[in-house]
């Protein structure tokens, strides 16, 4: 009896031993790409030349010989920054270089000549929907611009159901909303590549 005690005794450390292993060698994995996601989050090397601040990008803000002044900020809803002794600024909408020279403007009365310089920290305004007969509808948060194809193929392409001749894409600018004709079957054979425009912030490409 003594001897099947033990032998279970050992069988059952064995097994705890493993389960410890297993659970070390998971939160090892886990922690990996958590870091491996942050790090993607916060690269800025996908950034397009141009690109036009949105709600919710990370700014970092620094001026030169004022370390008061340097801060990173993020861009609020309705478009706006906060900075000491420039107040509110308007940051989205414009490139970085806009934004350092406007932010040079607010600052002239209190820094004459002001050495601004503005980067993108954490790129999370540059999101596109894709909604309807996709296989994957929602919303993408896409780090670059892309065009309508592209936007499609990362809701996973068409369900059978699509009316893929009159998809359309809704574009809301200054108030109004746009819209764009888009027609897969021409553009598949090579007809009207135009269609195939470049998508913006928020812009919504609906698949009937």
């Amino acid at each position: 009896m003594a001897l099947l005690t033990d032998y279970y005794c050992k069988d059952s450390n064995r097994v705890l031993s493993y389960l410890s292993f297993l659970s070390t060698f998971i939160a090892i994995i886990v922690l990996g790409l958590s870091a491996s996601a942050r790090a993607e989050e916060t690269s800025v090397s996908t950034i397009p030349a141009g690109y036009q601040i949105a709600a919710e990008d990370v700014l970092d803000i620094s001026v030169w010989r004022e370390p008061d002044l340097t801060k990173q900020v993020v861009v609020r809803p309705d478009g706006g920054i906060s900075l000491p002794l420039a107040g509110s600024v308007n940051a989205m909408g414009l490139t970085t270089s806009e934004l350092e020279e406007s932010i040079r403007t607010k600052l002239a009365a209190y820094i004459p000549d002001a050495v601004v310089t503005v980067s993108i920290v954490q790129l999370r305004g540059l999101r596109v929907y894709v909604t309807g007969q996709v296989r994957r509808p929602g919303q993408f948060e896409v780090g670059r611009y892309i065009d309508v194809l592209q936007a499609i193929t990362l809701a996973g392409g068409f369900t059978p159901f699509a009316d893929v001749s009159n998809i359309q894409v809704l574009r809301r600018q200054g108030g109004k909303e746009e819209r764009f004709e888009f027609n897969y079957k021409q553009v598949e054979r090579g007809k009207n590549l135009d269609q195939n425009i470049q998508l913006t912030t928020d812009d919504v490409v609906v698949v009937p």
